[in-house]
């Protein structure tokens, strides 16, 4: 028995109304599954076949990056507006990391599935996400300059990415923990960390070297 789409024409894999709803069919079952979600499960969701689902993508590479760049364009977005608020730095600060927490654990599946499956099984998607992290910390750089909170780039730009790595980091870690640790506490602590290290970081500040401290006596 043909299936819908199977005998769908070229064409047909470039149409964007089809292709959105392919990702949407894929988005369900993800979530539903869990990141282990086959691809012809999510083949069987749209009512194709897992040949025709590849090959509106490309392949299974060009369907992990398609909804890659679907939902971590939505995640960006929201963090962007969030840090753009015109709110003093600590308030846009708990915001934007809360904002950021918020969205991974309503969507903790399809995160799990990009972050860790999708990035491991693909090297294409793995870059495409490292890109998205590079993008991000880079951007939160450039605030911190335009907004005269760091001056040195240098020193800018290796905050902005410890800020996210941390982040990122903790945020993995609160996910499997977030029905004993609040997410109010993830936030306050992260807030905490960064906010008591920006004024080291836009003083340049540094700690005991190892050429500065003293011998100890022979």
């Amino acid at each position: 028995m043909t299936r819908p789409g199977d005998g769908a024409a070229p064409g047909a894999r470039r149409d964007p109304g089809r292709r959105r709803a392919l990702l949407e069919a894929a988005d369900r079952v993800i979530q539903r599954e869990g990141p282990e979600a086959s691809m012809a499960a999510i083949a069987a969701e749209a009512g194709i076949s897992k040949p025709i689902l590849y090959r509106h993508f490309g392949d299974k590479s060009g369907l992990y990056q398609a909804l890659a760049e679907r939902h971590t364009r939505k995640l960006i977005d929201g963090i962007r507006e969030e840090f753009s608020r015109d709110d003093p730095i600590g308030a846009r600060t708990r915001s934007t990391i809360d904002t950021y927490l918020a969205t991974i654990s309503k969507n903790l599946n399809l995160y799990r599935f990009l972050m860790h499956r999708a990035s491991a099984e693909d090297t294409a998607t793995h870059s495409a996400m490292s890109t998205m992290i590079r993008d991000v910390s880079r951007e939160l750089a450039e605030v911190m300059i335009a907004e005269g909170e760091i001056a040195d780039r240098t020193r800018a730009y290796v905050w902005g990415h410890a800020i996210v790595g941390m982040v990122q980091t903790a945020g993995d870690w609160w996910l499997d923990h977030d029905a004993d640790v609040p997410r109010e506490a993830v936030v306050d602590g992260l807030a905490d960390l960064v906010l008591g290290g920006l004024p080291a970081a836009a003083s340049g500040a540094r700690g005991p070297q190892p050429s500065d401290e003293p011998r100890s006596p022979r």
